[in-house]
């Protein structure tokens, strides 16, 4: 009995440790920020080099361009073309043709419900952008100015596709265009080049590189400040899923694939992702580097063929930008879906997340899926509950001969713990049936806790009356007191511990646990409320049955 209830101890300090780790971790105050945040201003400059290929990648014929003093922020007097679809509210600028701004419109801002999220930005308060270029003798890089056809942009009503086209000055007889293709519907836009080739000479083969620019802040992407990894991510054949911390960036410890013949590279955040998915088998050159204090650049670099004269040549590269959407992410690109990143368990928590999908698209309500998933995995490991529930309510009925055989034996503790097992042979009692049946499930629920925290779907997700937003805590904790109260019944149906001190420590837990689930988010005290009002009901019922079949066999 001692070891069953020690076993059971572990178990619940092991989901306090799993679950408030990772909360505080996540909980992390950003580096820089307190308080109030300062009024957009001027981003200052920083030296940043255009990237070049490695000595292997690049041709003989295509020098390196020397990196010029510039800024990862376009400079505020740069005219911007203002782009407005269905899904985006955008800035291009004309330095470097880089999208400096972007805002998803659909996506409530984190702050205000009333505003927009904004995904990427150019301001003193934070850097995102994401910029391209061409590698080759007079071919513009990120920081040449383009010129803007138009000041602003709109997607019309009947329309699919909207192009936005920048021009580059002629140079070397060459005429190059960068075009952005927006499409209705869609968080994917197609970022390119049109090279033509004026001239009377061939041009060299070259490179183009599509890249992120971004600080090292973690965004507040809920207002609990939940986040998971921010940071660059590659993944190809090879290598899989490579997430690479600003951390190993800094020290000069990043580890990821370099070159391959696929891939992608991606500028992941909680709920939110931008990713650079070039097709084809043509070979690329991934790289991350810091290029100044809190301030990095990640992406990918492509070869260009040798362009004749009077020929034209394009190179494009889709651009994701938006949510974490699993059932879209996983069409962008192989592995795509990886963002959504849940550590050890994607094993367990992928089927998980792909069954809530499933309940809600007959449902339609996140919080009611919430509660049908809960009741199907509980259904699920019914046997093991049961098996687990029906030691515990034996355990009870034969508490009191235990303390009886703890006071006659207190001198003898190997006689004390012969009798006990010699009692629970008789009683038919498997010391450890109460508990192993709850490790088993320990794996399931940390997976669960992981989907519902990385899912953008339960981000501003309604339940009912006064939660209206799944992702963040219930804020009248109504939820986390209701959960406490199920968890302090489940401890009083369960047998006593013989030892006072493990009695108080279990009676300490459901305190314990609705503290800490104060501040959780309401989707997940949802889930843990829903389980304990099945489990309660199960063990009453199952103690009752045995309690009965004691008196009558008695």
């Amino acid at each position: 009995m001692d070891n069953q209830r020690l076993i059971l101890l572990f178990v619940f300090i092991f989901s306090i440790f799993m679950l408030w780790s990772g909360w505080e971790r996540q909980n992390q105050p950003v580096a820089g920020q307190s308080g109030a945040q300062p009024a957009q201003q001027a981003v200052p400059a920083i030296a940043e080099p255009t990237p070049t290929p490695s000595a292997l990648a690049s041709p003989p014929s295509s020098p390196a361009i020397p990196g010029a003093p510039s800024q990862a922020g376009t400079s505020p007097a740069a005219p911007k073309a203002v782009v407005k679809t269905d899904v985006y509210l955008a800035e291009i600028s004309s330095e470097g043709g880089g999208l400096v701004k972007l805002e998803l419109t659909r996506h409530k801002a984190t702050e205000s419900e009333n505003q927009p999220f904004v995904l990427m930005k150019s301001s003193q308060d934070g850097i995102y952008l994401a910029q391209s270029g061409l590698i080759g003798e007079g071919l513009p890089s990120h920081k040449s100015e383009f010129k803007l056809l138009a000041d602003s942009y709109e997607m019309k009503p009947g329309t699919d596709t909207l192009e936005v086209r920048l021009e580059a000055p002629a140079a070397n007889g060459l005429k190059i265009a960068k075009i952005y293709t927006f499409h209705r519907n869609s968080y994917q836009i197609d970022v390119g080049y049109e090279i033509s080739n004026q001239g009377e000479a061939p041009v060299a083969a070259a490179h183009a590189y599509f890249q992120f620019a971004r600080d090292g802040k973690v965004p507040q992407a809920s207002v609990t400040n939940i986040a998971t990894f921010t940071g660059p991510a590659v993944y190809t054949d090879e290598g899989k899923f490579q997430k690479i911390s600003f951390t190993d960036v800094d020290k000069g410890k990043a580890k990821y694939v370099k070159k391959a013949k696929d891939g992608w590279l991606a500028m992941v955040q909680h709920y939110f992702v931008a990713g650079w998915t070039p097709q084809g088998q043509d070979e690329r050159e991934f790289f991350v580097n810091k290029i100044a204090d809190n301030l990095y650049t990640a992406g990918i670099i492509l070869p260009v063929a040798a362009i004749a004269p009077g020929q034209t040549v394009k190179v494009s590269v889709p651009l994701y930008a938006g949510p974490q959407e699993q059932a879209k992410l996983e069409k962008i690109a192989p592995g795509f879906d990886l963002v959504v990143d849940y550590g050890w368990l994607t094993v367990i928590a992928a089927p998980i997340y792909w069954l809530l999908e499933l309940i809600h698209r007959f449902i339609g309500n996140w919080g009611w899926s919430i509660i049908l998933l809960t009741v199907l995995i509980k259904g699920m490991f019914y046997p093991l509950s049961a098996a687990s529930y029906r030691s515990m309510a034996k355990m009870k009925l034969v508490t009191p001969k235990m303390m009886k055989i703890k006071e006659q034996f207190s001198s003898d503790r190997n006689r004390m713990n012969q009798e006990m097992m010699e009692l629970y042979r008789k009683e038919k009692i498997n010391p450890l049936g109460g508990c192993l049946p709850i490790l088993v499930q320990i794996p399931v629920f940390i997976a669960l806790y992981w989907v519902l925290l990385g899912s953008v779907e339960m981000r501003h997700a309604p339940w009912i009356l006064w939660i209206d937003d799944l992702s963040t805590k219930d804020p009248y904790y109504v939820l986390p007191i209701i959960m406490g109260a199920s968890m302090l019944i489940q401890t009083r149906l369960n047998p006593t511990p013989p030892d006072p001190i493990q009695a108080k420590v279990m009676m300490a837990m459901p305190i314990v646990f609705t503290f800490m689930f104060l501040w959780f988010p309401a989707g997940l005290v949802l889930y843990w409320t829903t389980n304990n009002i099945l489990s309660i009901a199960q063990q009453w019922q199952i103690t009752r049955l045995i309690q009965g079949g004691k008196q009558k066999a008695g």
